[in-house]
């Protein structure tokens, strides 16, 4: 009969991948931003096209623009025509935050939206490129192998399971060579 492991060598094993796999998912996540943020960056103007957003935004822009001028004249005018003795209302002192404007929609809040879209269907894209297809096979390295920590029942079954899910998936054994110290000589 096998000796079942405790919850200190499940979390041991679980722990081992994570050190041996998360730096390899984190170097291909790395790569893959670089690719991703061109996507969006392209996927951007075109969702905008394709949805007619962009006809909209410069619009809105044109009327944010027109927006911002007035609102600037209307500030110089009436700080101009105000006698010395009276005061502004908050709204026209020119050194308060405009907070009371925050919860209005912005042009750059459409840019914001279509980004967020945009950048979903580059994550699409991305995962047809080589870099995208191994950052996925390395996630389900993963994933088998902490499963198979999960399903074991034994020490040495298990070590046996992960030495062949590493050396098939990424090349590496699970029994790591501790490296050979060099002694120095004086």
């Amino acid at each position: 009969m096998s000796k079942t492991m405790t919850k200190y060598q499940l979390e041991h094993f679980q722990e081992k991948i994570r050190r041996q796999v998360d730096p390899l998912i984190d170097e291909q996540e790395l790569l893959v931003k670089q690719y991703k943020t061109k996507a969006t960056d392209l996927a951007v103007d075109k969702l905008s096209k394709k949805m007619g957003a962009d006809k909209i935004i410069a619009q809105f822009e044109k009327c944010e623009k027109a927006l911002e001028d007035i609102r600037a004249t209307a500030l110089t005018f009436f700080e101009k025509k105000r006698d010395k003795d009276q005061e502004l209302n908050y709204k026209f002192d020119k050194t308060r935050s405009r907070s009371y404007d925050d919860n209005k929609l912005s042009v750059s809040d459409c840019y914001d939206q279509l980004r967020s879209w945009a950048s979903t269907l580059a994550d699409r894209e991305i995962e047809k490129r080589p870099e995208g297809k191994r950052l996925a096979e390395l996630k389900q390295i993963k994933r088998v192998a902490l499963d198979t920590v999960m399903e074991a029942q034994a020490p040495a079954e298990l070590i046996a399971n992960l030495d062949k899910v590493f050396t098939k998936a990424i090349g590496s054994t699970w029994n790591e060579n501790v490296p050979k110290l060099e002694m120095k000589k004086d």
